[in-house]
């Protein structure tokens, strides 16, 4: 009697989180020799980088966004679950989700990073970041609501306030928030008020640093600062926020402190690891840098585990120049892919050199026809920019119909310079949910402002 050799057992890869680092990881191994899990909070990919679009009503969040199931529908190896992780066991290798226990062979940490608020959680409450597509809702809330409140207002301090956007925090999305935000105010909404003029609206941008956009070359920087400034916006370098309250954002420049009354106030200024880094570090020997981010080995495991990968914005990878690399979804993507392939090869009983990034460039929109892109080896402002920015966004969009549709928006918004999605949802719209200070404090806030503004 012949008997059949028994099937080896399918190799378990489990990926926590389908943002742009798990995704690619995931459709690396998509219709290989390896089972798929892929867990994720929400039951959609979420393209963030235009966030910010959703956030000032140019987009809707289903054009930003690709059901997970969907996208693996046709990679029958790959399953898809609906959930959040609160546990891992690196030595049972197993992950918690709730009262399911699922097993691994490999484990690929890809969840991101969430707003940091360097200690000053408090500031969440008045200050809303954007990393979800409930941040992008609420954000929009609040800007629309202040255009509407100040509609109403009869009180010309308070009506200030209404129409004073205060973004803190000159990277990208403090840039492209801004500029946006600018474009809507004194552009699109410009006739669709009777008892305001929106282009008395202020927006002002708070930077830390010298310059805003500090990853990119500096003649690039002062371009994005020169465009911006063009179309109305105030920039403050060398900032430090010190307290956000009650409508009130206070920052220090040149030894002086200067509050700013504000009904809506934008944060974009940090990140921090999500909480699966801090879990990791305790359940192995792997540490965290200041920001919550695990530090891993040149092939993005973690030391004293080869079947652990972390991967993203969760990540902190510094083999290459010393430094992290950005929280970028490039980063991320080519991590990914990186990490796909090198579990095939393993399991053929191979390996691959150590990770190394390839940087495709920096690029940020400042508004309609204006953008900056650092390739590195070509530097674009202007017009050219902004296409090249639009194919690149077009080009990273997950779904064939979701690409459609953004394309139609964008070319009917060029147009009409209409922004079809301004919708006031989620909580009651606020119109004046914070008291602006009493009228003398206002007054003297007025002539702070006056100095410097």
């Amino acid at each position: 009697m012949v008997v059949s050799p028994q099937k080896k057992p399918s190799h378990e890869v489990v990926i926590i989180g389908g943002g742009f680092g798990g995704l690619y990881a995931a459709k690396a191994l998509a219709n290989t020799n390896v089972n798929v899990t892929l867990i994720d909070k929400r039951n959609f990919h979420l393209f963030q980088p235009l966030l910010y679009q959703v956030a000032t009503g140019t987009l809707s969040p289903a054009d930003i966004s690709a059901p997970l199931r969907s996208v693996f529908s046709k990679s029958k190896n790959t399953k898809v679950l609906l959930g959040e992780v609160n546990n891992i066991d690196p030595k049972a290798q197993k992950v918690i989700m709730g009262d399911e226990i699922i097993p691994y062979d490999t484990l690929i940490v890809a969840t991101g990073a969430n707003h940091s608020y360097f200690g000053k959680d408090n500031w969440r409450e008045f200050a809303p970041g954007l990393k979800t597509v409930e941040d992008a809702i609420e954000m929009r809330r609040r800007i629309f609501s202040a255009f509407e409140g100040a509609e109403k207002e009869t009180d010309p301090v308070k009506s200030r306030a209404f129409l004073t956007f205060v973004l803190v925090g000159g990277g990208p999305t403090g840039v492209e928030l801004a500029g946006a935000i600018a474009e809507l105010a004194y552009k699109t909404l410009q006739e669709d008020f009777r008892n305001i003029n929106t282009s008395e609206t202020r927006v002002l941008l708070l930077q830390g640093g010298d310059r805003i956009l500090p990853h990119i070359a500096p003649e690039l920087s002062q371009a994005a600062a020169a465009a911006l400034q063009k179309l109305g916006v105030v920039i403050h370098t060398n900032t430090r926020v010190t307290n956000i309250e009650n409508d009130i954002v206070t920052f220090k420049q040149d030894g002086e402190l200067i509050e700013i009354a504000s009904k809506t106030i934008l944060w974009a200024a940090g990140v921090q690891g999500s909480a699966l880094g801090r879990i990791l570090a305790e359940r192995t020997d792997v540490e965290c840098d200041h920001a919550g981010r695990v530090i891993v080995e040149p092939n993005l495991t973690i030391k004293g585990y080869k079947n652990i990968f972390v991967i993203g914005d969760l990540a902190n990878f510094s083999h290459q120049n010393g430094k992290p690399l950005p929280g970028v979804a490039p980063v991320a993507k080519q991590q990914g892919e990186y990490v796909g392939g090198l579990i095939q090869l393993r399991l053929q009983g191979h390996t691959l050199p150590e990770f190394h990034y390839t940087d495709v460039g920096s690029l940020a929109m400042i508004g309609q026809n204006l953008a900056v892109v650092d390739l590195g080896f070509i530097k674009l402002t202007g017009f050219l920019a902004w296409v090249f920015w639009l194919v690149i966004h077009i080009y990273f969009l997950i779904e064939f119909d979701t690409k459609l549709v953004v394309v139609i928006q964008w070319a009917w918004n060029y147009i009409t310079r209409n922004r079809r999605s301004r919708l006031i949802t989620g909580k009651e719209a606020f119109l004046d949910p914070q008291p602006v200070n009493s009228s003398n404090n206002s007054q003297t806030t007025e002539k702070k402002q006056a100095v410097k503004l």
